[in-house]
């Protein structure tokens, strides 16, 4: 009886612990992307050194029918990033070529893509690493912002491994908001997903060291065809109370900001759809 009675604690204990790993088993993974370096399929090789020596700066881009909005801001980002970082140049021409090339491997017209440079130790030229996977969007909904005491060093360029964005944004969520807006110690406002604010007449782009994004970009150009006014000037947490609504933009879209600490920001249904109508009626361009 004490045999049996122990099989069964032993049972016991494995079923307990079978149920304990199914409440811990995190979600499937999302699909990896697909990789190509300098025009082929990526090696082992290649991903250990672009996992090793991550100096380097990247662009990430919507790809809709084998067409882009803004290639020419993610061309001439690219190029200067790399003349910044390696002082050399990156050619146009061979950055599309690059990403047909990988969209046509990968059997893709629509996708996210993404084109890294690096100078691998030793090497006199650019690798060109570009990735290539499913299509994605902003999801929808306003977003509440915490604000967090971070500068980025070269906040102007946007490149991989960037710990304090992710470190202040994983704490912000535990905090309940959306994601974290990124400040200097003045209490400016400087963040690596471009941020424009509203009072009714202008949108005004805070003017601080900021990575200065392709969607940004693209409406500067459009809004004065959209009959909108947009401007670039300090913008301060503490003045943050003269602005109607607010909204975020990156590679992936747009969304209004609800709040950012305590401040309440109306979420303006029609200037989203000004906004989303000036940056559809923009060109694209094929790749």
């Amino acid at each position: 009886m004490v045999e049996v009675k122990r099989g069964q604690e032993r049972a016991s204990r494995r079923v307990a612990a079978a149920a304990y790993r199914g409440r811990m088993t995190t979600p499937a993974a999302a699909a990896l992307p697909y990789a190509e370096f300098d025009g082929r399929p990526a090696t082992e090789d290649d991903l250990r050194r672009a996992l090793f020596f991550n100096y380097g700066h990247f662009t990430a881009m919507q790809v809709r029918e084998g067409r882009v909005r803004g290639l020419d801001l993610h061309l001439a980002r690219l190029d200067a990033a790399n003349r910044e970082l390696f002082r050399l140049p990156l050619d146009g021409d061979l950055v599309r070529r690059l990403v047909r090339h990988a969209l046509e491997n990968a059997g893709r017209a629509d996708a996210s893509v993404r084109v890294h440079g690096y100078l691998p130790p030793g090497s006199a030229t650019t690798t060109v690493m570009v990735t290539v996977r499913e299509p994605g969007g902003m999801p929808s909904g306003p977003k509440a912002l915490k604000s967090v005491p971070f500068a980025r060093t070269a906040a102007h360029l946007k490149r991989p491994g960037e710990f304090g964005q992710i470190y202040y944004a994983d704490l912000a969520r535990r905090a309940g908001f959306d994601d974290a807006l990124l400040t200097l110690p003045d209490g400016s406002v400087g963040t690596i997903a471009n941020i424009g604010f509203w009072d009714g007449t202008t949108v005004t782009w805070p003017q601080a060291p900021a990575l200065s994004g392709v969607t940004m970009g693209v409406l500067e150009r459009e809004l004065p065809d959209a009959g909108l006014e947009s401007s670039r000037r300090t913008v301060t947490l503490d003045g943050l109370g003269a602005f109607r609504s607010a909204f975020l933009t990156n590679a992936l879209g747009m969304a209004p900001v609800s709040r950012i600490d305590d401040t309440a920001f109306a979420v303006d249904a029609e200037l989203m759809e000004r906004l989303a109508a000036a940056y559809e009626g923009a060109p694209d361009e094929a790749v």
